[in-house]
């Protein structure tokens, strides 16, 4: 039975799919950026933070999940669902926090990023921000909701599109029609937050991912475990977080994406080492009588090999 845990803030019910406990929001600070690690184990990704990576290592050799790993519990069209504008986050803020440090990390600050599965926030850290203000990084945005997208301040440059990937993956000639890409203008990375479990066809997104993103272009995506559970495909409700991370992983292997990590940002439990503007979180926590749970938080990453004109 999956144990239901509310986010007081969350105006749908999304659930959390291991155990926890009420959480509490802190500020975590930026980490300077650096290079992407593709092969390391406890990689470094800052002079501040390191988070435990390991290496996706491919489990199959034909493509293991059949249609019926990818039946809902609400089968109605996305748009009705997704038609109301929620403008809440669905991960709490220390998680956010230390996205916006891992993204500090590991995002480009030239070029393009593509945020799908989008909503009116992206958790971008202050300095790509800053260099979308600068004209040297555009960021579009592939989502659901007009008014979400339409609010969502690091889309202003880069555009956006509305698409439902459950009936129509194809991202790439959409945003090929829109002239969002080009031959001289592929994706430098893309980013989904929380959201590869509603994918009823991941294989055909990612594979359409890989067709428009440069050689040496990366994909993060990013897992927790809330869900809308009518939403979620069914064989995510009923595997393990581990289980989770390594499907996620097969979708990127199976779609042609190369150099395959898992990063753990968060395994869901408050260290000292988080600290908020007035001390650590684990304190404040304790002080409230709390578990010291908060959201967990991995990135399952990938790289795009090579190729001369970029194209799958």
């Amino acid at each position: 039975m999956l144990p239901l845990l509310r986010p007081l803030t969350r105006p749908l019910p999304l659930i959390s799919l291991s155990t926890g406990s009420l959480l509490i929001a802190a500020s975590l600070s930026s980490s300077t950026r650096t290079t992407h690690p593709q092969s390391l184990i406890m990689s470094s990704s800052s002079p501040t933070q390191s988070w435990p990576t390991r290496a996706y290592t491919p489990r199959h050799k034909q493509w293991p999940y059949t249609e019926s790993d990818f039946t809902r519990i609400d089968s109605s069209p996305d748009g009705n669902f997704y038609s109301t504008p929620r403008f809440v986050t669905h991960i709490d803020d220390a998680a956010i926090a230390t996205l916006k440090e891992y993204y500090a990390a590991d995002l480009p600050r030239k070029g393009k990023i593509l945020d799908f599965c989008s909503s009116w926030i992206s958790h971008y850290p202050p300095d790509v921000e800053e260099a979308v203000a600068r004209g040297e990084l555009k960021v579009i945005g592939a989502g659901m909701n007009n008014a979400e997208l339409s609010a969502n301040k690091i889309l202003v440059d880069g555009g956006y599109i509305l698409q439902d990937l459950n009936q129509n993956p194809d991202l790439a000639s959409t945003l090929w029609g829109k002239k969002l890409v080009s031959d001289s203008d592929f994706l430098d990375a893309s980013t989904n937050v929380v959201s590869t479990d509603y994918l009823t066809k991941p294989l055909e997104v990612l594979r359409s991912l890989l067709a428009i993103t440069r050689p040496s272009g990366t994909i993060h995506l990013v897992i927790s475990n809330r869900c809308f559970p009518t939403k979620a495909v069914g064989r995510w409700l009923r595997v393990s977080e581990a289980e989770r991370l390594e499907m996620i992983g097969d979708y990127l292997h199976f779609a042609g994406w190369e150099g395959i990590e898992i990063v753990e940002l968060s395994g869901g439990k408050v260290e000292q080492g988080d600290q908020g503007q007035s001390g650590g979180l684990a304190g404040v926590m304790g002080w409230m009588g709390m578990s010291g749970r908060r959201d967990p938080l991995w990135v399952v990453r990938a790289v795009k090999g090579g190729g001369e004109d970029g194209k799958a």
